[in-house]
């Protein structure tokens, strides 16, 4: 029977939520259960895909197409799972199920309410987490601040389950914050008991709290938030500001997070195997050398919209024992009269990443052209290999007017173009080509020397393709089509061979991309880079 952990935050948001989960799940899994990770968001839209990167930060694509939120990332990279549509739920989609069951007339002319058709929905989608994964322990994130108004379904749901489901079968951990007061120099307690006071108020008792504080907590304190929260002291698990997240799952080990969730479930407490993950501290911890990459992009100012990136740039120092120093570039910047000698300096490496929309598409070209032109290491990612090509289109084959459908809708060479199958949509979410797809990689290629294999999958969130009325016209010129969808003679993969690295990919190899394991071209970037 699969067993069921909810974790909630209080007192503020930006508390951990996600990597507390993560680090719990990490260490479940290392001690031989199979787990299962979830996300419930209380927004109303049906997933991020349609919202702004500036708002939300990036959208990660799981394996079978669904645009989830970034926690997702967090989830895959720590526990190495592969998650699915049932991983992040939205009051959004409840709401959309919902109210199509009414109208189908699945209610029998009931009167549809919060409760219990929406709980019931709730719920069916955790138990269906646990019953499609066939995990044995499924992890659930519930996104927000306990008093939000949005959550409050999701709260109702979840005492539900674990008035249904029983204590011996449910865990709740909450997360709140126990500031230090500068002045006075202590540590308070009170947020920590008003937030769980409110959960009660809710129905909730928690099982663990999880206090995220500058320090540990002193014995005197945690008696004092036992007392005041109804909950065993060694249930206190500190989770302190560190340099190295990934000490976050050995800081919980140490203090038996994991041996307190498997008691209440009845669950046998096996070793431990966690020697990959302190190995990757070892690593993270001593860094020896170091090298920049500019990461060239529209969304710069907020750096989580494109979180699995540099994660992916970060794993591959590590195996290469090198720190990545990313330069954050804003496009747009480049654009008119910029001395890019001087702005790419420092630079051993440039990296394009995906986006949307036409501003501060001039300013990736150039540095994509910078980087043909002075030999400088290039990865482009979906939206850079597009502009990838574009660049060379103009720039080599002459083709002055080259240019993309989405930027342009009558450019008269669209060298980019608007995928057949994309042509009749009206709605924007959820309908562009996601998840994974089949790539056929030519021998010979740096994409067959990275990946050592002809057949791959990798995960894909775009609507606009390559033209493939100008393959032989760029051919002719240089251009490697390295991959290629076979199903659909889409262009996957493209690449210079007279370059030190020149590489660029329609998918997103980012999301693929975990600490002890780098995804090959990110490897290959970085150690082109490094050279």
């Amino acid at each position: 029977m699969t067993k069921y952990v909810f974790v909630t935050g209080g007192v503020v948001s930006g508390l951990g939520k996600g990597i507390t989960a993560s680090s719990l799940a990490l260490l479940l899994k290392s001690r031989g259960y199979k787990v299962f990770m979830q996300k419930f968001d209380p927004y109303i839209n049906v997933d991020p895909g349609t919202m702004s990167p500036f708002q939300h930060g990036e959208v990660f694509v799981t394996a079978d197409g669904s645009e989830t939120d970034l926690d997702l990332g967090h989830y895959e990279r720590f526990i190495d799972e592969e998650l699915n549509y049932t991983s992040n739920i939205t009051t959004g989609k409840i709401y959309s199920s919902v109210i199509e069951k009414e109208r189908k007339g699945d209610y029998l002319g009931a009167t549809v309410q919060i409760v219990p058709h929406v709980t019931n929905e709730i719920k069916n989608k955790v138990y269906q987490a646990g019953i499609t994964s066939n995990a044995d322990i499924v992890i659930t994130e519930i996104g927000g601040t306990i008093g939000d108004i949005e959550s409050l379904a999701f709260i109702e749901a979840l005492r539900q389950i674990r008035n249904e489901q029983g204590k011996e079968n449910t865990f709740f951990v909450h997360t709140t914050l126990v500031p230090f007061i500068y002045g006075s120099d202590e540590l308070k307690t009170k947020p920590t008991q008003h937030s769980v006071i409110e959960l009660r108020s809710l129905g909730i008792q928690p099982d663990m709290i999880v206090t995220r504080s500058p320090i540990d907590l002193d014995d005197h304190l945690k008696g004092k938030i036992a007392l005041y929260c109804s909950i065993p002291k060694e249930n206190i698990i500190d989770s302190v500001d560190v340099k190295n997240i990934y000490q976050i799952p050995i800081n919980y080990y140490n203090q038996k997070a994991d041996e307190i969730i498997l008691k209440q479930f009845g669950m046998k407490v096996s070793k431990a195997n966690l020697k990959e993950w302190e190995n990757l501290i070892q690593v993270t911890d001593n860094l020896d050398k170091e090298i920049e990459i500019a990461l060239v992009g529209k969304y710069v100012e907020l750096h989580d919209a494109y979180l699995s990136v540099a994660e992916s740039l970060r794993h591959a120092g590590y195996k290469y024992n090198t720190k990545i120093k990313i330069n954050w570039i804003d496009s747009e910047k480049l654009e008119g009269d910029v001395n890019l000698n001087k702005v790419f300096k420092n630079t051993k490496g440039i990296i394009v990443p995906g986006g949307f929309g036409e501003r501060g598409i001039e300013g990736m070209i150039k540095a994509i052209n910078y980087a043909r032109e002075n030999n400088v290491p290039f990865l482009g990612i979906c939206l850079g290999m597009q502009l990838a090509v574009i660049e060379f289109a103009r720039n080599v084959c002459g083709i002055a007017s080259a240019n993309s459908r989405e930027f342009d809708s009558m450019c008269p060479e669209p060298i980019i173009d608007l995928m057949e199958q994309q042509k009749n949509i009206i709605n924007m979410g959820g309908t562009l080509r996601l998840g994974n797809y089949d790539c056929k990689i030519k021998k010979g290629t740096l994409a067959y020397s990275d990946y050592r294999s002809e057949n791959i999958k990798e995960r894909h969130r775009h609507r606009y393709e390559f033209n493939n009325k100008y393959k032989d016209l760029l051919e002719e010129k240089g251009l490697v089509f390295s991959g290629i969808n076979e199903a659909s003679d889409l262009v996957e993969i493209v690449e210079l061979p007279n370059k030190k690295h020149f590489i660029a990919c329609q998918f997103h190899p980012e999301f693929k991309s975990r600490p002890t394991k780098c995804h090959p071209l990110f490897d290959s970037f970085i150690k082109n880079s490094i050279k």
